[in-house]
């Protein structure tokens, strides 16, 4: 009596802690009215004489996951203790309880723009996630300030960078030979050259890849001629263009090769991203294949926190172990279902369960990496991730009759690998390249001996006449009640 009640208690705590989590977890900080209103006006009130500005639009798959992006930088630079305003440059479009998060909470200033048109949007080889890019050119436009640093979402800071204030008309880094990076630039406004840059849009200025960074790089084609900006001791502004040291940019990618910094040119400032946009540091499993995926996510804990996908995150894990714990009770009544059959075409169900039986296993590793939250902190992310592989690999190992441990192999290479890339003591990133090349090296025929063996045990169990009780039978003999 007490075992058949067990399952029953076990589904009211799940239940209770689900409502208790959707109660206490917050997507963002409760504020009265008054301090609403309060940090709103303060929000749209020019505080300081620059600013560090970084724009944002709709119309791409991954807007939610930029909005975070730049509400962690904006934190970031808050905690910096920047003198200047944070100013994000938002389209029309962007959701107002984005705007108010971000005026509210982030303490930023939001100036609403309409989208430029992107006169090159129909040219070959267009990227389309970059048809709005050219939004940044309303940075220019912020003649209330006297120097602005326009920045990109995928900026960490590491430490303060006013200095940058003191720069010309002018400034970026060259993170590329010959092309400097648009991700990070100081400028001052004009409404001369912001006209001007709306006249060349509209007379089909060349433009190379239709985006912010070929307009702009053609825009100042003889920045690479400039001297390289070092700031004045006595804090003073200089003028004209200048290059800016590479430390201001440093791409992660140096970083990969010898798992350090080795930066002479200025000081080390600033990471950027610059590079494929699924693995930006913010995503879960950007961490560990991209070891400085973690400080974003370091900065994120003591910024914003993760209380958006906290919620999410906890009733998934939920529903894992309730699956779990469902698989292990019903595991006769799933096997009889699918081992029910006719006599006729006994060769097509057999095929027909052997592809079932393959595709749900490949579905236990795919589809918990689709429904978790692409923000959340990596370390939960790989752990509800293994802990999904593996309740949904009990699906097909209780109906099916398969061994455990090859069905679980993928799964334990999975963490074998994650232990090997996020191993802290390689001495550069030539030897952890050759570590991960040389374990899934010696991982490759465990893997293939294991579907072998799930392909084996398949079909032996396909072959057990007395696992296929005929249709129209009113029960099976007692002695195959259970199959285990």
């Amino acid at each position: 009596m007490a075992s058949s009640r067990e399952p029953w208690l076990m589904l009211r705590f799940l239940l209770v802690l689900v409502f208790a989590v959707y109660k206490t977890t917050a997507f963002g900080e409760v504020m009265r009215a008054p301090q609403i209103e309060q940090q709103q006006q303060e929000g749209q009130r020019q505080r300081h004489k620059n600013a560090y500005a970084t724009m944002m639009y709709m119309g791409t798959p991954r807007d939610y996951d930029f909005y975070v992006a730049i509400r962690v930088m904006l934190r970031s630079l808050a905690r910096l203790h920047v003198d200047a305003d944070l100013v994000v440059i938002a389209s029309h479009d962007v959701p107002l309880r984005w705007v108010h998060t971000m005026e509210q909470e982030d303490g930023a200033r939001v100036m609403r723009v309409e989208n430029v048109d992107n006169p090159y949007k129909n040219q070959p080889n267009f990227d389309r996630r970059f048809k709005l890019t050219l939004n940044k050119l309303y940075v220019w436009k912020m003649i209330e300030y006297e120097r602005v640093v326009m920045l990109d979402a995928d900026n960490l800071f590491l430490r303060r960078s006013d200095e940058l204030f003191q720069c010309g008309q002018f400034c970026a880094v060259f993170i590329n030979p010959c092309i400097f990076h648009t991700g990070l630039f100081v400028l001052q406004p004009s409404m001369e050259v912001f006209k001007d840059m709306l006249h060349q849009l509209e007379i089909g200025k060349e433009n190379p890849d239709g985006a912010d960074q070929g307009f702009i790089s053609g825009y100042f084609p003889d920045l690479l001629d400039m001297p390289m900006f070092h700031p004045p001791l006595n804090g003073t502004t200089v003028n004209g263009s200048y290059r800016l040291p590479l430390g201001y940019q440093m791409d992660a990618t140096y970083y990969y090769l010898r798992l350090r910094w080795n930066v002479p040119c200025g000081p080390n400032s600033v990471i950027t991203f610059p590079g494929a946009s699924w693995l930006k540091p913010w995503y879960w499993w950007a961490w560990p294949v991209l070891p400085l995926g973690i400080q974003w996510h370091e900065q994120r804990r003591q910024s914003l926190g993760y209380g958006a996908e906290t919620p999410m995150a906890l009733i998934q894990c939920i529903v894992y172990l309730g699956i779990i714990a469902v698989t292990r009770l019903a595991r006769p009544n799933i096997s009889k279902i699918c081992y029910r059959r006719t006599e006729k075409n006994i060769s097509v169900i057999q095929a027909g369960l052997k592809m079932v039986a393959i595709w749900s296993i490949l579905a236990s590793y795919l589809l918990p990496s689709i429904i978790i939250p692409c923000t959340i902190h990596p370390l939960l992310g790989w752990g509800l991730y293994l802990l999904g592989s593996f309740a949904l690999c009990s699906i097909a190992i209780n109906a099916f009759m398969l061994p455990m441990l090859p069905v679980l192999t993928p799964c334990l290479g999975i963490f074998g690998v994650l232990l090997v890339m996020a191993f802290p003591l390689y001495p550069n990133g030539i030897i952890r390249c050759l570590s991960i090349f040389g374990y899934a090296f010696c991982a490759a025929p465990f893997l293939w001996a294991s579907l072998v063996k799930i392909m084996a045990s398949l079909q032996a169990s396909l072959e057990r006449e007395n696992f296929f009780p005929r249709l129209g039978e009113s029960s099976p003999p007692s002695g195959f009640n259970k199959l285990y």
